[in-house]
């Protein structure tokens, strides 16, 4: 099984936008290594939500409902749906994550412009953890 992240602008798309539709679309990614993530997702697996931009937090967890497809929008990049699983207790906020040691090698903090991207099991959990 394989862990993973999304990023949102919640001006754009917030955690309260997705659980009042409760499953969704994940499209409009348009950079190659974030395509070949939303490839490689698997039904069932668990993903973090962020909110990027003034928020910076890791705000909830959403499961893979549907594989790869064509994106609604252009069909030449790629789409995945997500559901709403639930939200974190507390927010994981970004100075939380660059102040753990053992989250140092998350993507998000060496490619921040990174909208989706795969995490570890073990910085999976941890992050569970600091928003329980």
């Amino acid at each position: 099984m394989n862990y993973w992240m999304v990023k949102s602008e919640p001006t754009s798309y917030s955690w309260d936008d997705f659980t009042a539709k409760q499953e969704d679309v994940w499209d409009g990614v348009r950079n190659y290594q974030a395509r070949n993530s939303l490839r490689d997702m698997r039904l069932g697996e668990p993903v973090l939500f962020y909110h990027s931009g003034k928020d910076k937090a890791i705000v909830g967890v959403a499961e893979v409902s549907e594989e790869a497809f064509a994106d609604p929008k252009d069909p030449a990049w790629i789409a995945v749906r997500l559901k709403v699983k639930k939200p974190l207790k507390s927010p994981v906020k970004l100075e939380m994550i660059k102040n753990e040691d053992r989250l140092s090698q998350l993507p998000m903090l060496k490619q921040s412009r990174l909208s989706v991207f795969p995490v570890g099991k073990e910085e999976f959990d941890l992050l569970l953890k600091m928003g329980s």
